[in-house]
């Protein structure tokens, strides 16, 4: 049985040679000639076919149609001009970072052109989009050569560590932990990046002092989608605060989560571990899927970027308040995150450790909470410090500048140390 196929070559100037040779090519037919994107995915999601073959140019293609595209179980391969020579800012690496497999030169025959579109419906889409979405970049020669006048020293073959903070509903300190974190790491010379993945409400710009009228992880998403994010592009479109610290600014508008894309963020955090030995990131408090199941499986998902920071992290950091309610929402939040992401590995930070509600001892009410209802044996505890805050949000500067010798300074320092054995480790 031949195999159905989407042609999307529209406007290519070898588009005639193309129809011929696939009319013509053994063991596949095509179903339809599609115009564009949309007329791909509308085509797709009616069944009509296995695989698409689509060119270089084609208008509106991002990172997170192939990944739809292989979601529905249909290969995606492309047609790139015979010319390409395959060199890191050229159509067929930018292909590959959308997360296509199969790239082709335009002039193939149509023996060799069945014979890969066949291959692929055999052998199904990629396992994880993640892997072909970003994944280790290489750097030009020149880049390598020159890494100092290019404005940023590369971390090498994707080896770089994500570290996610992330906490429940609440206000429980996901940001400041995220910024102590970040500005502590870089302090003790590790080159850090801190980015701002908060999709109800990103506040690490506005905590450093930074405008915020441009969201770096935003203008990042979309180079990932386009397929020309790589280290040099992520390192520009980043903000350098530090001799060792650079900020992904956020979003300065909820209602700008749409830009923030599942895919397109795997992809940022891929090469992000070629930048930097270690990225912080700031992420949303909510990690609902139940939006799935809403008729557009198509649509963006706002939690989507949330997920995928989850689920791309070396380690969660979750953070919670130390009071009753903040606790019990702590506890609830630690099972919700293994049910949703159950390879996640854990720390967990409690936050505002005081005398009060929790009694005279809250170290111990924090230990034994957790250790009961939450099999956590252990955590590090951030002592309240109001004026310390304080002072580094008046000044829009992070702790280590603002309160040096505060006592949620020296907690930080502590954490940045457990957080620098593992990554050493």
């Amino acid at each position: 049985m031949s195999v159905p196929v989407l042609l999307a070559v529209t406007g290519a100037p070898w588009e005639a040679d193309v129809v011929r040779r696939a009319e013509r090519a053994q063991g596949i037919r095509v179903v339809r000639r599609c115009v564009d994107i949309a007329d791909v995915m509308a085509a797709a999601a009616s069944g009509q076919a296995r695989a698409v073959l689509l060119a270089e140019d084609l208008p509106r293609l991002t990172s997170d149609a192939v990944a739809a595209l292989h979601a529905r179980r249909i290969a995606v391969l492309a047609l790139v001009d015979p010319s390409d020579n395959g060199e890191p800012t050229g159509a067929e690496d930018r292909l590959s970072r959308m997360g296509i497999e199969r790239i082709l030169p335009a002039d193939v025959s149509a023996e060799d052109l069945g014979r890969a579109i066949t291959d692929a419906v055999e052998s199904g889409p990629p396992a994880t989009v993640s892997h072909f979405a970003g994944g280790f970049v290489p750097l030009s020669s020149e880049t390598v050569a020159n890494p100092e006048r290019n404005g940023y020293e590369p971390y090498g073959q994707g080896a770089g560590r994500v570290i996610a903070v992330w906490g429940p509903t609440g206000a429980p300190g996901r940001s400041t932990v995220a910024v102590g974190l970040a500005t502590e790491l870089a302090a003790r010379g590790v080159s850090t990046l801190l980015a701002d993945a908060d999709v109800y409400g990103g506040t690490v710009a506005q905590l450093l002092g930074m405008l915020d009228e441009t969201s770096g992880l935003a203008a990042a998403a979309r180079s990932a989608s386009g397929g020309s994010l790589d280290v040099a592009v992520l390192a520009r479109q980043a903000r350098q605060v530090g001799p060792h610290m650079l900020v992904l600014t956020g979003l300065s508008r909820a209602d700008r989560w749409t830009e923030l894309r599942p895919t397109a963020i795997e992809s940022v955090w891929s090469t992000a571990r070629n930048l930097a030995p270690c990225t912080v990131v700031d992420a949303g408090f909510c990690i609902e899927s139940d939006e799935e199941i809403s008729f557009d499986t198509l649509a963006p998902r706002r939690n989507g970027a949330t997920l995928a920071t989850l689920e791309e992290a070396d380690e969660v950091i979750v953070v919670g308040t130390a009071d009753p309610v903040g606790l019990t929402r702590l506890i609830r939040a630690l099972h919700e995150l293994r049910a949703v992401v159950p390879s996640a590995n854990t720390r967990v930070v409690v936050n505002r450790v005081r005398s009060g509600s929790l009694g005279s001892s809250p170290a111990d009410a924090v230990a034994e909470a957790l250790s009961r209802y939450a099999g956590v044996q252990a955590a590090a505890l951030l002592p309240f410090d109001q004026a310390a805050c304080d002072a580094a949000l008046s000044h829009g500067r992070s702790l280590a500048d603002a309160a040096k010798s505060s006592k949620l300074r020296k907690g930080m320092q502590q954490l940045a140390a457990g957080v620098l054995r593992d990554l050493l480790s």
